[in-house]
């Protein structure tokens, strides 16, 4: 009888395979063998790939990197699942994790499956002028409370002091943005070699240690679907390391600042005044001093820098892009020239 062998599932050549990513769960014990596995897409996640996977009664998230263009360092899936995990019972909302794949043969990437969660983003501008004087505010300041939180974690005492370098933050961070500037060939914007210089040559003491999300922002938070003031867990850790806690709040600042309006006209996000009870950013710096219970100094340097890591990550999307439209590109020039232009004017 022919047809011993199940034929060739045409999904096979899609970034996360049903019949592949199900055969890999039977094998680690997460199903049961056989069991049929439901995937797709989600929207959201900096720039890894984010799904939805259902079946054998389970709902979960995989990330996974991009399948092209993906830069070297950016998209570390055991760094994303470990430091996740090592939070786990801190005081730091983060979903469950549920399994690290670091065997590339299965999707073609390292990826790892976390619970799913239910709740509500902040990120629509419409939905976000509606929310009641209130619960705008006190979502704000929960927002950078979870900050301090985070910041307040010893990350030794969590199980990740194989994280501790011992180069200093910054000179690491700067070693590793310009190399990303190098290697997306992004010709168009000089202005962003200039502020690389610059902040190379003006780098602070090295603040506090901490866990470093890297890209904390209202549109990286999930909040309660009954209470859409409190948060439900920090999301997108693809960029998290140990350093210099006061990067987040420089990343935060920047989002809450011109950098993120721009960036919700070109792409959407968060819009940093869509209510006026949202706490400016004066009262994020105070909030999130009072919570650590020490002062931040240098935060201007922080959010320069924060501004042009900004515009790196847009010029390498645009490099990933297989054949983008002139208009695209266009744009995404326009873009990064714009974030040089804000990063030049930072205060501090």
């Amino acid at each position: 009888m022919s047809g011993t062998h199940p034929s060739a599932d045409p999904r096979d050549d899609e970034p996360v395979p049903p019949r592949r990513l199900a055969e890999w769960a039977a094998k680690a014990g997460l199903v049961d063998a056989g069991t049929p596995l439901t995937v797709a897409q989600l929207s959201g996640g900096a720039s890894n790939l984010t799904y939805r996977v259902t079946g054998g009664g389970h709902d979960w998230v995989l990330r996974r990197p991009p399948a092209r263009g993906a830069l070297p360092t950016a998209h570390d899936m055991a760094r994303e699942y470990r430091v996740q995990a090592a939070l786990a019972g801190s005081g730091v909302p983060v979903a469950a994790m549920v399994a690290l794949c670091e065997e590339p043969a299965v999707l073609g990437a390292p990826f790892y499956l976390m619970e799913r969660l239910d709740g509500v983003f902040h990120t629509d501008a419409a939905e976000v002028a509606a929310l009641p004087a209130p619960v705008a505010r006190e979502a704000g300041l929960n927002l950078v409370r979870v900050l301090a939180t985070l910041h307040r974690v010893d990350p030794a005492g969590v199980g990740l002091g194989a994280m501790i370098r011992p180069e200093p933050y910054l000179h690491r961070q700067l070693r590793r943005w310009r190399g990303q500037w190098d290697r997306v060939g992004f010709e168009d914007v000089p202005a962003l070699d200039g502020l690389l210089r610059r902040l190379a040559a003006e780098v602070p003491e090295s603040s506090a240690l901490g866990i470093v999300h890297g890209d904390y922002n209202l549109g990286n938070v999930m909040y309660r679907a009954d209470d859409s003031a409190e948060v439900r867990a920090v999301l997108d850790w693809e960029l998290s390391t140990v350093g210099d806690a006061a990067a987040d709040l420089g990343q935060l600042l920047a989002y809450w600042g011109p950098a993120g309006r721009l960036l919700n006209a070109y792409r959407g996000g968060h819009l940093p005044d869509a209510n006026a009870a949202l706490p400016d950013r004066q009262a994020l710096v105070e909030a999130y001093t009072e919570a650590v219970g020490r002062p931040v100094p240098d935060l201007g340097y922080y959010e320069r820098f924060a501004v042009v890591k900004l515009a790196v990550i847009c010029a390498g999307a645009l490099a990933r892009a297989k054949a983008p439209e002139p208009e695209r590109v266009r744009r995404t020039v326009g873009l990064v020239a714009a974030l040089a232009g804000i990063a030049e004017a930072v205060g501090g």
